[in-house]
């Protein structure tokens, strides 16, 4: 077993500040991150030995977390939501012995944060993974989104009134969707997605690829008749090339990267796990041209965030992993986008092809 050390940043995280978010396409280590730290804010010191993070941390307090997963299951209705979060929330009302007065999900949240500071004396952690979910399911059924918004908006902006309860806080997602929608009242989160000094928290680099897995290219090298100088360079075309902020050093997609070295075969293993149902009705819904995309110029506005109402594909297809960043104009503040990799590359020429017919 081999582990790249980001734990170093995971502390980092700790020490800086408290709420957080993080977008990252899919399949590339939010989850993790996500247990990794719930496994720190525990004070499981045995896990992290030999890593970064054993000689940066001095205390190894033990906290109360809330791992909430909206990863779970499909979303078609507002039901689906409530029964998910319902079926979360009460695992850790038992543990805490939460009893609400305000039944509803909200409610409940805000009374199981206070119950599980009282109960251990320690302020309480916070991570969701997959925030976004839901309302990427119902991109194209505004009454549907509309719904999720509006519970989520009171589920997520608990996290401000329990302020004084909370040590830490994070959200992932494959998306952001804007301030005045989902977060509108979290306005203490800090968005670590565009960040030069989180840009690699998720994802390998090709320092940590030649450090972590020499061993490895030699025998994928080895099983295609290539050198292993050879073997780099088609990694790097097939999988590197993600970048999440301007003249940041590239990252491999880890799902695609870690599949080839076990497989010792160059495949499209990102793609083959399947296109996000959001991203084909949006195709659907726009005249998308994929030569169009090459060299496309967007500001950073446009690369923020996406409006509950999805009318352009650009800042969808940049957070999901489809474009990315390939230069940065600072002057103007302006990004030329491309596609990563000619697996994504590829795999998104055949989507458009598919989505055609």
């Amino acid at each position: 077993m081999v582990y790249v050390d980001k734990t170093a940043q995971v502390y980092n995280l700790a020490e800086e500040g408290k709420y957080f978010f993080l977008s990252r396409p899919r399949r590339f280590g939010k989850s993790l991150l996500l247990s990794t730290l719930q496994a720190y804010f525990e004070g499981k010191k045995h896990l992290f030995e030999g890593l970064a993070i054993e000689c940066l941390e001095t205390e190894w307090n033990t906290y109360p977390v809330l791992h909430l997963d909206l990863n779970a299951k499909p979303f078609t209705k507002l039901q689906d939501l409530y029964d998910l979060l319902n079926a979360q929330l009460y695992i850790y009302e038992q543990q805490y012995e939460s009893v609400a007065i305000d039944t509803s999900i909200e409610g409940r949240f805000r009374a199981l944060i206070r119950a599980a500071k009282l109960k251990t004396g320690r302020n309480v952690v916070v991570l969701v993974d997959e925030y976004d979910k839901p309302m990427l399911q119902a991109i194209g059924n505004e009454a549907l989104q509309t719904d999720f918004r509006n519970a989520l908006k009171a589920f997520y902006g608990v996290l401000k009134s329990a302020d004084g309860d909370l040590q830490f806080a994070m959200l992932t997602g494959v998306t952001k969707f804007s301030k005045v929608s989902v977060f509108s009242d979290l306005n203490n989160l800090k968005d670590i997605s565009m960040s030069l000094h989180y840009h690699d928290i998720c994802g390998i680099t090709e320092k940590e690829l030649h450090a972590t897995f020499d061993a490895e290219v030699e025998k994928l090298a080895q099983a295609n008749e290539q050198t292993k100088e050879e073997a780099y360079l088609e990694l790097q075309r097939r999988y590197d090339g993600y970048h999440f902020c301007g003249n940041s050093m590239g990252l491999y997609n880890p799902f695609s990267l870690l599949w080839t070295l076990s497989e010792q075969h160059y495949g499209s293993y990102w793609f083959s796990t399947g296109t996000p149902t959001y991203l084909v009705e949006l195709m659907k819904e726009v005249n998308l041209n994929p030569a169009d995309l090459t060299g496309y110029e967007a500001g950073a506005s446009e690369l923020d965030c996406i409006q509950v109402k999805v009318d352009n594909p650009i800042a969808v297809l940049y957070q999901s992993g489809y474009l990315t960043i390939k230069e940065y104009n600072p002057e103007f503040n302006v990004y030329v986008l491309d596609y990563p990799n000619e697996e994504v590359k590829e795999g998104f020429h055949y989507l458009t092809k598919y989505v055609e017919r």
